[in-house]
C-alpha cells in the first residue's frame, strides 16, 4: 500500500486543488493554509502534494521528487504525533517538543533556494503549548516559508491560529471517488463485494475505508447487524464479545461501527413519515441517548484500562434496553 509520501494522484478534492494552485501562481501565496475536513478525506494527501508544487518535487522519479518521498528534503518538516518512548505508542497530543524543532527549521536558508514547507498534520491534537508555538510563528511569519495545517475538528483550534491561515474544506469523496481511492492503493485480496459494502460504511472517507479493510470491519459489522437487530440477549451476548474480542483492534472497531450504526437508524426514524394523530416516537431520543452512554462507555474502557469484554457486554445490555 503507498505512503502519503508517495501517492500521485488526488482524489474527489479538485477545486480545493485548483484553488491552492490558482494563488501560487498568483504570486500571492498566503504564509499558512489549514486544510479541514472529517478524518480520512485526504487532507494529509492534499497537503504533501502542496508541498511537493512549491519544492518543484511533482515529479516523483525525479532526484527531489525522491529526496520528499524518502523524507529526506531539508526544505519540508512534518510534525504530528510523536511515540512515547515508554509506552510505544503514539501520544494522544502534538505536545511542544514536537513543534520546537519547527523554530530551528525556519531560522535556516533554504537549502535548495526555495521555500520551506512545514506540515502539521493533525493540528486539533496540539496541546497548549504546542498551539502557542505555532501561534508565534504565524503572528511573524518568516520569509520564504509556508505552514500547512491539517485538521479533522478545526474548532479545538485557537481561534487567532484560523484567523491567520487561509482555510480549503474538503468535502467528503462521493463513492466513485473512494472507489478510484481505493483502487489506487489497495492491495489485491478484497473481493468487489467487500469493496462496496466498505464504501457504504465510510461516509466519503478514504482513510476510512481503508482501516475498515484492514481491521476484520466487514466480519464485526455482522455482529453489528446482529445486535441491531437485538440478537444480542443471553449466551449471544457473550458469543457476540468473544468474537469481537478475537479479532486485532476488534474492541474500537466495532464500538465506532455500533455508534454509526446507531446514528444512522436514528437519523432513518427522525426523517421516517409521520402522520397527524400519531403518538411521538420516541425511539430516535432513547437512541441518541444510548450512543451518548455507548461514547462514555468506551473512553472510560479505553482511559482506565478496564476490562474490555465487560464493556462490550455492558454495551450490547444498553443496546438491548432501547
Amino acid at each position: 500500500m503507498t505512503t502519503l509520501r508517495e501517492r500521485t494522484r488526488l482524489h474527489g478534492h479538485g477545486a480545493a486543488w485548483q484553488q491552492f494552485v490558482s494563488v501560487m501562481h498568483s504570486g500571492r501565496l498566503h504564509h499558512a493554509w489549514l486544510l479541514t475536513g472529517v478524518e480520512g478525506i485526504g487532507k494529509a494527501t492534499m497537503a504533501f502534494m502542496m508541498a511537493r508544487a512549491l519544492l518543484n518535487a511533482q515529479d516523483h522519479g525525479s532526484a527531489v521528487g525522491r529526496r520528499v518521498t524518502a523524507g529526506t528534503h531539508a526544505d519540508l518538516l512534518v510534525v504530528g504525533r510523536s511515540v512515547d518512548e515508554k509506552t510505544r505508542r503514539q501520544r494522544r497530543e502534538i505536545v511542544g517538543d514536537d513543534v520546537r524543532p519547527i523554530g530551528a527549521f525556519l531560522r535556516r536558508t533554504a537549502a535548495e533556494g526555495g521555500w520551506r514547507v512545514v506540515i502539521v498534520d493533525g493540528a486539533e491534537y496540539m496541546n497548549r503549548t504546542a498551539a502557542n508555538a505555532i501561534l508565534k510563528i504565524l503572528e511573524e511569519p518568516p520569509t520564504g516559508a509556508i505552514l500547512i495545517l491539517t485538521c479533522a475538528a478545526p474548532g479545538r483550534l485557537l481561534p487567532t491560529i484560523r484567523s491567520r491561515c487561509r482555510t480549503l474544506d474538503l468535502a467528503p469523496l462521493p463513492p466513485h471517488e473512494l472507489r478510484a481511492v481505493l483502487t489506487d492503493i489497495v492491495e489485491d485480496g478484497y473481493g468487489g463485494e467487500d469493496i462496496e459494502k466498505v464504501i457504504a460504511l465510510s461516509h466519503g472517507s478514504a482513510g476510512r475505508a481503508l482501516s475498515l479493510l484492514q481491521k476484520d470491519a466487514l466480519k464485526l459489522y455482522g455482529l453489528v447487524e446482529e445486535v441491531m437487530q437485538g440478537q444480542a440477549h443471553g449466551m449471544e451476548a457473550y458469543r457476540i464479545a468473544g468474537r469481537i474480542m478475537e479479532s486485532e483492534n476488534g474492541f474500537p472497531v466495532f464500538f465506532d461501527l455500533l455508534c454509526d450504526a446507531i446514528s444512522v437508524r436514528t437519523r432513518e426514524l427522525l426523517n421516517g413519515p409521520w402522520h397527524e394523530g400519531q403518538p411521538r416516537d420516541t425511539r430516535p431520543e432513547r437512541m441518541a441517548g444510548a450512543w451518548q452512554d455507548l461514547v462514555r462507555l468506551r473512553a472510560e474502557c479505553e482511559n482506565f484500562n478496564l476490562d474490555k469484554q465487560q464493556a462490550l457486554l455492558s454495551a450490547l445490555a444498553r443496546v438491548n434496553a432501547i
